[in-house]
C-alpha cells in the first residue's frame, strides 16, 4: 500500500512539474520582451527564494547537511543560474522552434551523465523512449520555426543551456540522498540568485520601465515554475533515476503546444500535433517497466516416478 501511494505521489509531482515548466515557456516569451535575460533570471530566482525560504522557515527545515552542499552548489550555479540566463538569452536570438529543438538535447545528456557519473542503468526501454520523444521534439521544433529567425550564437546559447541543465540535474541527484527535496531546492535557488547578482542593476532599471504584466509574469515564474515545480521535481528525482526523470521532460514540448493554443491562440498544425503525440508516446515508453516473466512451471512427476525411491 505504501509503495503504491509513493508511486502515485511521484506521478503527481511529475505532472505538476511538467505543466508548470511548460507554462514557463509562455511566460518567458512574454516577460522577455521587457526584461533582459540576466535580469529576468535574477528576478525569477529572488521571487522563488522568498517563497521557498518562507516555507522552509515554517517547516523548520534548517540547513542541509554538510555533505549535501557540493551537489546543491553545483546544481544552483549550473541549473538555477547559468541555465536560466542562457535560455532567456538564447530565446531572444532564435525562434521558439529552434530553441525547443536544441534545448531538448538535455534529457539525452542527463541520461549519459547519469550513466557515466552516477552509475545509473540505461535500459533499452529508456533509450527507445528517448529516441521516439526526440523525434517528436524535432517535429515540433521544425514546425514552430519561423525560418530565418535563428542565429548561430543563439543556437550555441541554447546548447549551453541544455548542458547546464544536464549538469545541474546530475549534481542534484546525490544531494537528494542527504537532504530533503525542499532543502535542496531552496538553497539551490539561493545559490543561483547569488550567482546572478551581477545583473541586479539591470533588474532595477528594467523593473522601473517594465509594465505591470511583465513584472507579474516574472513573479509567476519565480513562484510556480521555480519554487513549486523545482520542489516537485526534486521530490520525484529522489525516488527514481536521473535518466528516467530527464526523459519525462520530453512531454514539455507537447504541453507547450497545448498551452500556446489555449493561451496565445496559436493553432498547431498537423506536424506539430504529430510531434507532440510522439513526445508523449516516447515518455510513456521510457517510464514503462517490462512485464515480469512468469516462473517456469515445474513438471509434475507421474505416479510411477513419485513412488520410486530417491
Amino acid at each position: 500500500m505504501n509503495v503504491r501511494r509513493t508511486e502515485l505521489l511521484v506521478a503527481g509531482a511529475v505532472v505538476i512539474t511538467l505543466v508548470l515548466w511548460a507554462s514557463a515557456f509562455v511566460s518567458i516569451r512574454s516577460a522577455g520582451a521587457e526584461y533582459a535575460p540576466g535580469a529576468l533570471a535574477l528576478g525569477r530566482l529572488l521571487a522563488g527564494a522568498v517563497v521557498l525560504g518562507a516555507i522552509c522557515a515554517v517547516r523548520r527545515e534548517g540547513w542541509p547537511p554538510r555533505d549535501a552542499w557540493r551537489g546543491i552548489v553545483w546544481s544552483g550555479v549550473l541549473w538555477f543560474g547559468f541555465y536560466m540566463v542562457a535560455l532567456n538569452w538564447g530565446e531572444q536570438q532564435v525562434d521558439a522552434g529552434t530553441a525547443a529543438l536544441v534545448v531538448n538535447v538535455a534529457p539525452i545528456l542527463v541520461a549519459l551523465l547519469g550513466a557515466r557519473l552516477l552509475g545509473e542503468p540505461m535500459p533499452p526501454r529508456l533509450l527507445a523512449g528517448m529516441a521516439v520523444s526526440f523525434a517528436g521534439a524535432v517535429a515540433v521544433g521544425l514546425s514552430m520555426s519561423g525560418g530565418g529567425g535563428s542565429s548561430l550564437f543563439g543556437v550555441v546559447l541554447c546548447l549551453l543551456a541544455a548542458m547546464g541543465c544536464a549538469g545541474g540535474v546530475v549534481a542534484q541527484k546525490p544531494a537528494l540522498a542527504r537532504a530533503s527535496a525542499l532543502q535542496v531546492t531552496t538553497f539551490g535557488c539561493l545559490v543561483g540568485a547569488v550567482a546572478c547578482l551581477p545583473f541586479a542593476g539591470q533588474l532595477v532599471r528594467d523593473a522601473a520601465d517594465a509594465p505591470l504584466w511583465a513584472t507579474l509574469n516574472m513573479v509567476y515564474l519565480g513562484v510556480f515554475p521555480t519554487a513549486l515545480a523545482f520542489t516537485t521535481w526534486a521530490y520525484a528525482l529522489a525516488r527514481t533515476t536521473a535518466g528516467r526523470m530527464g526523459a519525462t521532460t520530453y512531454a514539455v514540448p507537447a504541453l507547450v503546444v497545448v498551452l500556446s493554443w489555449l493561451l496565445l491562440g496559436e493553432v498547431p498544425g498537423a506536424v506539430t500535433l504529430l510531434g507532440g503525440a510522439l513526445c508523449l508516446a516516447g515518455v510513456a515508453v521510457s517510464r514503462s517497466r517490462p512485464r515480469p516473466t512468469a516462473p517456469a512451471a515445474r513438471p509434475v512427476p507421474c505416479p510411477e516416478e513419485a513412488s520410486e525411491p530417491a
